[in-house]
């Protein structure tokens, strides 16, 4: 899997980044939890989430934001993590410039981050959220919420307590032209501890069902009999 070091908005990003073997394949964006709470691109789950694409033929990027790693800069309270997304996205995408569609996978402070993309990006047809906070991070901008996309947590989240993750999904699944899925994951704590398998197989579930055609919302004129 090569390394690879590209230009960010506050000096060079390092990265780990596959190229699918189509050119028109499309792209997988992973984002790391909290870069002062010990987070990195080569955090377990962040690692899975890779491989979970890659084995699906995305060309698949993970990489350290500002400050963590080789990556240059200091950490910016997410305003600059957020420009660090969007740097990764265009570099990716100007080596790719057939893929038409994006997905983004972000774990804690990263699925923060990735919402706020997904906003920015029109090409993000697909999210996953593992572990969200919005018990800390205001995740009001989503109005309304562009893209379908999975939000998977732990029943034992001390960090992001499942009431606060309920509250954002009851949110989200009332806006219209999306369809929000949610799963819980049975005694996982934030940090999925001796749960890895179980949120990965969730993860890999949902993914394969869109790659398939399933939900997503269906088309208004189908709705109309």
């Amino acid at each position: 899997m090569p390394e690879i070091i590209f230009n960010g908005p506050a000096g060079r990003l390092e990265g780990r980044y596959q190229p699918s073997k189509q050119k028109s394949a499309p792209i997988a964006i992973i984002l790391h939890p909290h870069p002062q709470f010990g987070g990195t691109m080569n955090n377990q789950i962040v690692y899975q989430l890779f491989y979970m694409f890659q084995k699906r033929g995305f060309t698949t990027l993970r990489f350290n934001f500002r400050g963590i790693g080789r990556s240059q800069g200091e950490f910016d309270h997410g305003a600059g993590e957020l420009s660090d997304a969007a740097s990764a996205l265009d570099w990716v995408q100007s080596l790719h410039p057939d893929s038409k569609s994006c997905w983004v996978a972000g774990y804690s402070f990263g699925a923060w981050i990735g919402m706020q993309l997904l906003m920015r990006r029109p090409e993000i047809e697909g999210f996953m959220a593992v572990a969200p906070q919005p018990n800390t991070y205001d995740f009001s901008f989503l109005a309304p919420c562009p893209s379908s996309g999975l939000i998977i947590n732990g029943d034992s989240d001390k960090v992001a307590p499942e009431k606060d993750v309920n509250g954002l999904v009851e949110k989200l699944k009332a806006q219209k032209g999306i369809l929000i899925t949610h799963k819980t994951v049975p005694g996982a704590n934030h940090f999925f501890n001796g749960q890895v398998e179980g949120l990965m197989a969730e993860c890999e579930d949902y993914l394969d069902r869109r790659l398939n055609g399933e939900l997503t919302p269906e088309p208004a004129a189908k709705r109309i009999r």
